[in-house]
């Protein structure tokens, strides 16, 4: 038995291609020298160079509160846990060059130093050069006051105030540099965040953070919440309330932060394979509105937390030998969607299916859908009737698939899995479904996703 969904496309609507440099990660300042030191060994690089175009973004908590810039005019602080040297910064930049992406660094505002802050950046600027995608001022700034970093009452004018002087200060060392913020802890507090980053700072990108779940919240976190229809909408609520502060001041924005669960994630379901359908339907989600990237957060010594990338001892962590976790899956198919014009999909269902189906269409004339089920297993597949009309003659189907939503491993894309040098090898040949005059049909199971490539019939035989 199916569940038969019926798929309209308006093609004519499409919108602009998604970025080249859409896909990235995100780790805390304090993994910075470890990540950077892959540039050299390992498989890092590979994974990356795998994505295509992409950015690496170094921010979290611990750019505040625990990692403090050193060099020969700046001695370390007695707050800090550890330092960020140019050294790290150099290797930063051999990793850069190494994968081709770019780098978007947190300088931490939390102890008030704009000299340290602008001595920093100018470091950065000169190893880094055209690698360096920008510099935020501050992690989750919003939330200082309720992590005693700054005493109450705070917010955006007296962090403005501060910003600036920051600002100033690295303008003076390093002119040109751009500035990217204000980096909230989500959407709510852009109205009056945002908003006043766009009129007082001309911020060259607005970022800002998204976590569908947190980490305290009663009861705990779970797979079916992380799946269920009312997580969706309220992510699509936060997305439209960053968009909309974007489209008021014409700067693109970047959600430079996000995963499954706050607070590093929750074992059994960050881990696991519904993390992945969760992450493939939040990417769709965020390309469609326009969003300008997307960066997953992650730690490379924890593989039970969100995390796409990890080394399971810390023999593989000094090897550089990262192992591809669920989440991963997600954006190994989304690479497949860049520089694609997302385009409106409506489902007309007769029956309720927890399912998401996003379009997009290529320069060549290629439609491609991408189906997520989300419903349980042992519930009925969905046969996705995709209404694509004249034109086009059958379809490719790339699946993506694991033993259950619960699964940690065993997750395969196209049948295949990472190996363990990094790379995913597509397959030289995948299941076709046949165009019925302008209808093609899949069926995709529960707890699956697919994405379904439709190509156009040639010229002269349209």
């Amino acid at each position: 038995m199916t569940i038969p969904l019926y798929v309209s496309l308006d093609e004519a609507q499409a919108a602009a291609p998604v970025p080249a440099n859409f896909l990235g990660l995100s780790f805390e300042v304090a993994a910075l020298g470890q990540i950077a030191g892959y540039g050299g060994g390992g498989d890092l690089v590979t994974l990356l160079r795998s994505l295509g175009d992409g950015v690496l973004r170094f921010g979290g908590v611990t750019a505040d509160e625990d990692i403090a810039w050193t060099d020969a005019q700046t001695q370390r602080p007695a707050w800090a846990a550890g330092v960020l040297e140019e050294g790290d910064l150099r290797a930063l930049a051999g990793l850069a060059s190494e994968s081709g992406w770019r780098v978007l660094l947190t300088i931490g505002m939390g102890h008030y130093e704009p000299q340290a802050g602008a001595r920093e950046a100018a470091a950065a600027k000169a190893a880094l050069g055209q690698s360096l995608e920008a510099i935020e001022l501050g992690n989750e700034p919003d939330s200082y006051a309720r992590h005693g970093l700054r005493s109450p009452p705070w917010s955006f004018v007296q962090y403005e105030e501060q910003v600036s002087v920051y600002r100033s200060a690295i303008e003076a060392l390093a002119p040109g540099i751009p500035l990217a913020g204000p980096d909230t802890s989500g959407s709510s507090a852009y109205e009056s965040w945002g908003v006043g980053e766009v009129v007082y700072q001309r911020p060259a990108l607005l970022t800002g953070h998204h976590y569908p779940l947190s980490c305290n919240e009663r009861p705990p976190p779970s797979i079916a919440r992380l799946l269920s229809p009312p997580i969706r909408q309220l992510e699509e609520v936060s997305l439209r309330r960053y968009m909309s502060v974007a489209a008021l001041g014409e700067v693109p924005f970047r959600m430079d932060e996000t995963g499954s669960v706050s607070c590093g994630g929750v074992p059994g379901v960050s881990d696991t394979f519904a993390s992945t359908l969760w992450a493939l339907s939040f990417i769709t989600k965020a390309m469609s509105m326009g969003v300008a990237g997307i960066n997953f957060e992650g730690n490379p010594n924890n593989c039970e937390g969100y995390t796409p990338l990890c080394a399971p001892t810390p023999q593989a962590a000094a090897a550089g030998a990262l192992q591809a976790q669920p989440e991963w899956y997600a954006l190994l198919l989304a690479r497949a969607l860049i520089g694609e014009r997302p385009a409106p999909a409506r489902i007309v269902s007769p029956e309720h299916a927890n399912v998401v189906v996003s379009a997009f269409v290529a320069s060549d004339g290629a439609l491609r859908f991408v189906i997520v089920d989300d419903d349980p297993p042992g519930d009925r597949d969905a046969a996705v009737a995709l209404n694509v009309g004249a034109g086009f003659h059958g379809a490719s189907v790339l699946s993506l698939t694991a033993p259950s939503p619960e699964a940690t491993s065993g997750v395969l894309l196209g049948g295949r899995a990472v190996e363990a040098d990094g790379i995913w090898r597509q397959p030289a040949r995948l299941p076709r479904v046949p165009d019925e005059h302008g209808t093609i049909t899949v069926e995709v199971p529960p707890s699956s996703a697919a994405l379904v490539t439709v190509a156009p019939l040639p010229r002269r035989a349209r």
